[in-house]
């Protein structure tokens, strides 16, 4: 015979404690799919999606002063640094290099230009000319005045006599002397004497009226002359390149003893006593700036030195405006044609109102709305901003003092209105 295994079996009593524990486990699976059910529920309850909130960067709303500024990069540039320029073409002859400290009135470069040194001559010989011309009208005058004097002296003459003889006549004829024919004639020699004084003095006045035009147009002829040689030695003066002030000789255009053509440049004079600021602010920016405002700049030392806008440009190039600032007050040592300022322009000041970081959230709704951070919830609403800074923003409804928001990330938010920070 085989033997089995029966030998070894034993009969055990029936457990009770193994549909317990199934039921334990069975409720503590229900709990933790209740829990997941109560999470997921409540995330979908209190925001359409769940952002990580360590990518995000928020602010609060506070009360105080907001000053509105603009920041740029500025460079330093000579207010006074003008370029010279040959007046006639010929050949330069340059007295100084690049880099050379001159003072002013110093002769830089000198241009030959023997064609306007002729003109020069040319016109000196017409005004000699001409100013011999209006002293002979001079003396043409005076002799034609001469001459009317004497006519006017004989006719006056010539009257006295005629009234003379006049005056013997009438006595003879009332004497019985004199016949009636003789005082006839004689009135008649009266008559003739008187009218050929009169015309005498008008021809006089008349002739030294012609005479005094003929010598003023003369002298106004030599006077224009005059004026043509005084201009021309100008230029010939002006060959002769002289520094207009103290400073210090900038970039040269011309090569030593070459020709250069008429108003081509030669040489460039900085003046290195007055420095400004040239500065590119943004165009939404440019609207804001007027002459006067207030300003501060700052050098590779950190220290601030006070400016004000000098100068706005009316055009705008590439989305930005150039602008100059001049130091306010005394000029700090040291400066540099070129050299790297930081610039900070002062708008205005808003005194004890809501204010607000300024970040990307502004730009991304065109700042209509704010998210409002409630614990682990961020909402959607409608706010009004105002003025801004380069730092801060004017809030001027929606929001109070004390909330929080976010200013940047808000474009994980989507279209929700509501989200949950992780």
């Amino acid at each position: 015979m085989i033997r089995d295994t029966a030998a070894q079996d034993q009969v055990l009593p029936p457990s009770t404690s193994r549909p317990f524990k199934r039921g334990v486990l069975l409720i503590l699976a229900l709990a933790v799919l209740l829990l997941a059910i109560v999470w997921v529920a409540r995330g979908w309850l209190g925001g359409s999606h769940s952002v990580d909130s360590t990518r995000l960067r928020t602010a609060q709303v506070t009360r105080g002063d907001l000053v509105r500024d603009i920041a740029a990069d500025g460079r330093v540039i000579a207010a006074n640094n003008p370029v010279l320029y040959a007046i006639s073409a010929g050949t330069v002859e340059l007295k100084v290099v690049a880099g050379d400290v001159v003072k002013q009135g110093q002769e830089l470069a000198v241009i030959d230009s023997p064609e306007l040194r002729s003109r020069l001559a040319q016109e000196q010989a017409t005004l000699a000319g001409l100013e011999a011309q209006a002293r002979r009208a001079e003396l043409d005058a005076r002799l034609a005045r001469a001459n009317a004097a004497r006519l006017t002296d004989q006719a006056r003459i010539e009257r006295q006599a005629a009234a003379r003889e006049l005056e013997r006549n009438q006595r003879g004829f009332a004497g019985g002397a004199v016949a009636q024919v003789y005082l006839s004639k004689a009135e008649d020699d009266m008559r003739k004497a008187e009218i050929t004084l009169q015309h005498a003095s008008a021809d006089a006045d008349l002739q030294g009226q012609g005479a005094s035009l003929d010598a003023s147009n003369a002298r106004q002829m030599a006077q224009r002359q005059r004026e043509v040689v005084a201009e021309v030695a100008r230029q010939v003066d002006a060959l002769t390149l002289r520094a207009p002030f103290d400073g210090q000789v900038g970039q040269v255009h011309a090569t030593q003893r070459t020709q250069v053509a008429a108003n081509a440049p030669v040489l460039g004079v900085v003046d290195l006593t007055r420095f400004e600021v040239e500065i590119r602010v943004p165009e939404s920016f440019a609207r804001d700036l007027a002459i006067g405002m207030p300003a501060q700049l700052t050098s590779g030392n950190g220290t601030p030195v006070a400016a004000e806008v000098a100068a706005v440009s009316p055009e705008v190039v590439g989305g930005e405006v150039t602008a100059r600032l001049r130091f306010a007050g005394q000029q700090p040592p040291g400066l540099r044609q070129s050299q790297r300022l930081s610039a900070r322009i002062l708008l205005d000041t808003r005194k004890d109102v809501l204010k607000l970081s300024r970040g990307p959230f502004v730009e991304a709704d065109g700042g209509r709305h704010a998210w409002v951070v409630d614990g682990r919830t961020a909402r959607r609403i409608p706010v009004r901003l105002g003025v801004q800074s380069l730092g801060e923003v004017e809030v001027l409804d929606g929001l109070s003092a004390g909330q929080t928001i976010v200013i940047a990330g808000t474009e994980l938010f989507g279209k929700a209105e509501q989200v949950t920070l992780n």
